[in-house]
């Protein structure tokens, strides 16, 4: 019988986009608490994509929230999944035309996204190279959509919470972009499916991220572990705060929380 749920967001919380690995400290942590925990990775993306291919190598989780609880697996089997209401999407998308950002989904190995030169601008700024395929816009609407993705700047994601009270903006941590979700969902709430699922009271949970899409699990677990890197409002929301995740901030918090041995 497992002791508990340790949640991970996926990126800069286990993922170091510096080298795009997952520190060897984690990778020891994970080992560890596999021994008593049930393991999840929560993540804003979808990790059966393309572009999430190979990610899960070093972690090996026993359930994953992918788009901010919009769908939710157990090893192969989908036990949970949420789509936007197509109405809301297509409103989106009338919207962001001839604005300064990009809105849209990744799909099937294609982008289609509301003014795509702003997600190349994005790429380049992080990665040094943008190597999408764009798809029309217009597809958009046709497709099953869990959540979207913002490219642009803070004032606009927050004129679009204005804009459309159903969904919320939680900013990416360097601030480029955010994730477009319906304000019903949340990792929060894929959390709490998940420990109904396991039959794991949720103050039995350790939820750990950076960015203010883990706000809610982090709020949420019985304990919220903010990443050294986090969000200022994330870490004040934490119960406790670790190192950042280039300074083994995984592995030492869960030493300093007693989750595994030293």
């Amino acid at each position: 019988m497992k002791k508990g749920i340790v949640s991970f967001d996926m990126d800069m919380t286990l993922l170091d986009h510096k080298d795009y690995k997952v520190p060897e400290s984690a990778v020891r942590a994970l080992e560890l608490l596999r021994e008593n925990y049930y393991i999840v990775v929560a993540t804003g993306r979808d990790m059966d994509s393309s572009y999430s291919a190979g990610l899960l190598d070093h972690v090996d989780p026993d359930a994953v929230i992918h788009q901010n609880g919009t769908k939710i697996t157990v090893g192969d089997q989908l036990i949970y999944e949420h789509r936007m209401d197509p109405q809301l999407v297509e409103e989106l998308v009338r919207y962001a035309e001839g604005k300064p950002f990009a809105i849209g989904v990744t799909a099937e190995g294609r982008d289609y996204y509301v003014n795509p030169q702003y997600v190349t601008i994005h790429d380049m700024l992080r990665w040094k190279s943008s190597t999408r395929s764009f798809g029309d816009p217009d597809e958009i609407g046709k497709l099953p959509v869990r959540t979207m993705v913002y490219m642009g700047p803070v004032i606009w994601a927050r004129r679009i919470e204005q804009t459309f009270p159903a969904v919320k903006l939680p900013l990416f941590a360097a601030k480029t972009g955010a994730d477009v979700i319906e304000t019903c969902a949340s990792k929060a709430e894929g959390l709490r499916r998940l420990c109904e699922y396991f039959h794991i009271d949720i103050r039995d949970t350790v939820a750990f991220g950076d960015s203010m899409n883990d706000y809610e699990i982090v709020k949420a677990a019985g304990i919220g572990v903010a990443m050294g890197n986090g969000f200022p409002d994330l870490k004040a929301a934490a119960d406790y705060v670790t190192a950042p995740i280039g300074e083994d901030g995984v592995w030492k918090a869960c030493v300093a929380l007693d989750l595994i041995g030293s």
